[in-house]
């Protein structure tokens, strides 16, 4: 009974609530999209998405949709998606590490002139260095012989670019909250750069890495831009094959509610595995 007044004791009703409606502001269009991807599309049309939920039994219910989604290359479209958004969330990471972890911990001459101007990267519109970074791949072609556009890599290439600055400034700020002790000693025993760094540094970064790893997941796994620029339609990625389904006169609106559906699964996997890190990560070095 002591037990129970106690939790009761510490119990917040006015931020519970206030919790409660943002979740159910926030999830609102979810279940939306969800309840219309499985009505059929005469009963969709003619009645708004509520009216299931006040009467379910007399809705008419189909999988239809997701038959017709799977049907219109939706795996295929998914399976591109990933091939573009695994590498583009790993290497941005890897190199990032590598250089936040030069930045906090190697003293060398300029430093923070160039950390700064790094981090002023980060205001650059990436639409503004879309031509630049094409005729980039065509003089890379020209010289080398690889094609770049129109396959994966350059996709990977243009992402991880533009992923360092924040990358690099997130991880620097983690990495400043370690503690210098424990680095001096393993230096003091003999210890090298890149051991301290993968042995020591890096395990002691997860929460970083997994806060930067799902902005980056996610941003990658929407993005219709990039591409489509860069990689085509002969491997379209989900983005791309929604606005297909839509067709040219907004009649497939059903089936893109259904791939909709279909393309948030892996990015809530994604998000619910790594989101005890996710503050952690993200609030590191904002108080020293």
């Amino acid at each position: 009974m002591k037990k129970v007044l106690h939790k009761l004791s510490g119990f917040k009703l006015g931020t519970t609530l206030m919790l409660i409606i943002l979740v159910a502001i926030w999830s609102t269009p979810t279940l939306g999209l969800l309840l219309t991807s499985i009505r059929t599309q005469d009963s969709a049309a003619n009645s708004g998405w509520w009216t299931a939920l006040a009467d379910p039994l007399g809705t008419e219910w189909t999988l239809q949709p997701y038959i017709n989604a799977i049907n219109g290359g939706m795996l295929d479209s998914l399976l591109n998606t990933l091939i573009v958004t695994i590498p583009a969330t790993v290497l941005p990471l890897i190199i990032a590490a590598n250089a936040a972890y030069a930045f906090t911990f190697i003293q060398f001459k300029g430093r923070e002139i160039y950390f700064a101007s790094l981090v002023a990267l980060m205001v650059l519109p990436l639409q503004s260095a879309l031509i630049p970074v094409l005729r980039g791949f065509v003089w890379f072609k020209q010289t080398t012989g690889i094609e770049l556009i129109g396959n994966f890599p350059a996709a990977w290439i243009v992402h991880s670019a533009f992923a360092l600055p924040l990358a690099i400034y997130i991880l620097r700020n983690y990495m400043l909250t370690l503690p210098p002790s424990l680095l001096e000693a393993a230096r003091m025993d003999g210890a090298s750069y890149y051991q301290i760094f993968w042995k020591l540094v890096m395990p002691m970064s997860i929460p970083a890495i997994a806060s930067f790893a799902i902005f980056q997941f996610l941003w990658v796994w929407n993005d219709y831009l990039i591409a489509f620029i860069f990689v085509g339609e002969q491997k379209p990625v989900m983005t791309w094959k929604l606005m297909r389904m839509l067709g040219q006169y907004g009649g497939g609106w059903q089936d893109v509610a259904a791939g909709s559906f279909i393309s948030l699964v892996i990015p809530l996997l994604v998000f619910f595995s790594l989101q005890r890190y996710f503050v952690r990560g993200l609030t590191a070095g904002a108080v020293k």
